[in-house]
């Protein structure tokens, strides 16, 4: 969740102990962690008191941010959502935000296909894997487009799309859904009113923008871009849908 060179940094500020420990629980790689190891990696990052404290204590005191699991202590949801919030502001990187808002979502995301790729987008661009998590993302965004439509409009929609295209066959499922270009298909949510005209505009620069990553190429993409990408997802489908 957090890259260990940046644990320096963190542990520099002026925090409560508390945020501290729970710090060193997001940090790479992001799992399970003995106390003794927490120790050793707060210590080796500059946090010098970190041998007098009680950190069982401390981190039975979090109020469920942190839970003793089989193999050490590590970060629930919660805790997650905590240190990105916490962390963000100080690293300058807005990963730790967009991460944590576009997780918060996926509890409200009820199909297992649609979740596993909002979950595969985060852990890509907590990685640092942008052109990775610019596709998985924009791929759960349409997954949870097709569901709305096969749970909401499918009549509209299939007379629409026959209008535009008379061969076209009268969809029943999401896979049916797929079958049409993603161009089309959002040109077809707008007459629908499902989306608004902007909204379309802004979701088809996403797909000149995933369909650029989703391909070999030569086409370099930093966190700002990927973190814009996600940032419109979230807000024009993921939190709407």
């Amino acid at each position: 969740m957090l890259p260990e060179d940046a644990l320096k940094d963190l542990l520099s500020q002026d925090l409560r102990d508390r945020d501290k420990a729970l710090i060193c629980l997001a940090t790479d790689p992001v799992g399970p962690r003995e106390i003794k190891d927490v120790t050793a990696l707060a210590f080796g990052a500059g946090w010098r008191q970190v041998k007098r404290k009680n950190l069982s204590a401390i981190f039975k005191a979090t109020d469920g941010l942190a839970v003793r699991a089989t193999k050490g202590w590590e970060l629930t949801s919660a805790g997650s959502q905590y240190v990105a919030k916490l962390a963000g502001p100080l690293l300058n990187s807005p990963i730790p935000i967009v991460a944590s808002s576009l997780r918060s979502h996926l509890v409200k995301i009820t199909d297992p296909d649609t979740q596993t790729f909002a979950e595969e987008a985060i852990v890509c661009f907590e990685a640092r894997q942008f052109r990775a998590a610019i596709v998985l993302s924009w791929v759960g965004a349409v997954s949870v487009l097709h569901h709305h439509i096969i749970n909401n409009r499918l009549a509209d929609f299939n007379a629409e799309a026959t209008k535009r295209n008379s061969k076209w066959k009268n969809a029943k499922t999401v896979d049916d859904l797929g079958i049409m270009k993603e161009d089309t298909f959002l040109d077809i949510l707008q007459a629908l009113s499902v989306l608004g005209k902007n909204v379309k505009q802004e979701l088809k620069k996403a797909l000149t923008l995933r369909n650029g990553c989703g391909h070999p190429n030569s086409l370099k993409v930093a966190e700002h871009k990927a973190s814009a990408h996600i940032e419109d997802l979230i807000i024009n489908v993921f939190a709407i849908f």
